[in-house]
C-alpha cells in the first residue's frame, strides 16, 4: 500500500511525509515545487515532480505505486493574494482538485484524506469553533477549501471513496528534529514572521489591531504545532484504513494566543528585541478564532505532544536560524 502525499514538498506536507516514512509508510510525494523543496523529503520517499492538474501524470502516479489513500495539501494559501487573484485560487485549489479527486476515482483508491482550513468559518460569533459552526468564508481561498470538502463530501455519497477533511487552525512551528520546518518565501505567519525578525531578516513586526475585545487588545489565535498536525494525519489514515466513517475535524488545541503574547515569547526564547508596530486592524480579522477540537480528540484517537507555544517558538526559531545559516534548503 503507498500513500500518494500531494504538495509533500511543502511545509506542512513535508512534517506528514517525514511522520509517515518514521513509522515505515510507503510514500509517493507529487509535488511542483512552487513553493516546496526538495531537500526536505526524506531518504527512500520518491519524488514525482509535477502537477496534480496533469491527468495523464495522475493516472501514471496512481497505476505505478498501487496508491491506497491520498494526502493532499498541494494548493495555494496566502489569504490576501485570493482577493486579488480568485480565479488563479479557484483553479488551483478547486479545479485541480476535481482531477485529482476523478484520478482518485477511477483508480478505485478508497482513502483520502484533505487539508482544508479554518476560514471556512469566516468571522464566527461563538468561539469556540466548533464543526457545527456556520460556513461563511469571507476570501476566495476559503471558499475554494470549501468547495473542495463539498466535491469530497458528493463525491464520497457516489463513490466507494471515504475521506476526512482537517480544518486547520494557526499553524506553526517545525521537526523538533530539524529536518523539515517554513522555509517559503514571503509567508505570512505571525510566529515565522516573528522569527524572522528576532534572527534579522525582517526588519519589524506589525500588529494589526490593539483594540479588540480581548484581555490585551490584540488578535488571539489558536497555533498548532506543524508535527502534531501531522500526527493529526497519520490518526485520520489510521482511522479510514480501519473501515470507520469519515468526516470533517477542527485541528487546534482548543485554546489561544494573543499576538502580544506571541511576540512577548518570541523574544524571550530568542534573548532578541523585536521592532514592534502599531497599525490599524486589517479587514477581515476576527477579534479571537480558537477552535474546539473535541471530536478530533475522541474519534481519531489524537492526543497532542508538543502543546506549549515557548515550544513551538523554539523550533520555529531553530529553522530560521538554519536558514539563515543555509539560504536554500
Amino acid at each position: 500500500m503507498t500513500v500518494l502525499v500531494t504538495g509533500g514538498a511543502g511545509y506542512i506536507g513535508s512534517h506528514t511525509v517525514l511522520a509517515l516514512s518514521d513509522r515505515g509508510e510507503d510514500v509517493v510525494v507529487l509535488d511542483n515545487l512552487s513553493t516546496g523543496f526538495r531537500s526536505v523529503i526524506p531518504e527512500g520517499v520518491e519524488l514525482v515532480v509535477g502537477d496534480i492538474g496533469d491527468r495523464a501524470l495522475l493516472d501514471s502516479v496512481m497505476d505505478r505505486y498501487e496508491v491506497d489513500a491520498v494526502i493532499h495539501f498541494a494548493g495555494s494559501i496566502v489569504v490576501p493574494d485570493s482577493v486579488t487573484d480568485p480565479l488563479g485560487y479557484y483553479l488551483n485549489n478547486t479545479v485541480k482538485t476535481r482531477e485529482l479527486l476523478a484520478a482518485a476515482v477511477v483508480h478505485a483508491v478508497p482513502r483520502f484524506i484533505f487539508s482544508s482550513t479554518a476560514a471556512v468559518y469566516g468571522m464566527p460569533e461563538i468561539v469556540p469553533v466548533t464543526e457545527d459552526t456556520v460556513l461563511a468564508p469571507i476570501s476566495p481561498y476559503g471558499s475554494s477549501k470549501l468547495m473542495t470538502e463539498w466535491m469530497l463530501r458528493d463525491t464520497a455519497a457516489a463513490h466507494p471513496l471515504n475521506y476526512v477533511a482537517l480544518r486547520y487552525f494557526n499553524v506553526a512551528g517545525a521537526d523538533p528534529q530539524g529536518r523539515a520546518g517554513q522555509s517559503t518565501a514571503r509567508a505570512t505567519h505571525l510566529i515565522k514572521v516573528a522569527v524572522e525578525a528576532a534572527t534579522g531578516a525582517r526588519d519589524q513586526v506589525s500588529i494589526f489591531g490593539t483594540d479588540y475585545d480581548t484581555p490585551d487588545g490584540t488578535g488571539v489565535r489558536d497555533y498548532i504545532h506543524v508535527s502534531d498536525l501531522a500526527a493529526a494525519h497519520l490518526a485520520a489514515l489510521d482511522h479510514l484504513r480501519a473501515g470507520e466513517p469519515g468526516g470533517v475535524f477542527n485541528c487546534g488545541y482548543g485554546h489561544g494566543a494573543s499576538v502580544r503574547q506571541v511576540l512577548d515569547t518570541v523574544q524571550r526564547v530568542s534573548g532578541q528585541r523585536i521592532d514592534v508596530r502599531e497599525e490599524e486592524r486589517r479587514a477581515g480579522d476576527p477579534a479571537s478564532l480558537v477552535s474546539d477540537p473535541s471530536l478530533l480528540r475522541q474519534t481519531l484517537d489524537w492526543t497532542p505532544q508538543l502543546d506549549d507555544l515557548a515550544v513551538i517558538v523554539e523550533h520555529a526559531l531553530r529553522w530560521e536560524q538554519r536558514l539563515r545559516q543555509r539560504p536554500t534548503v
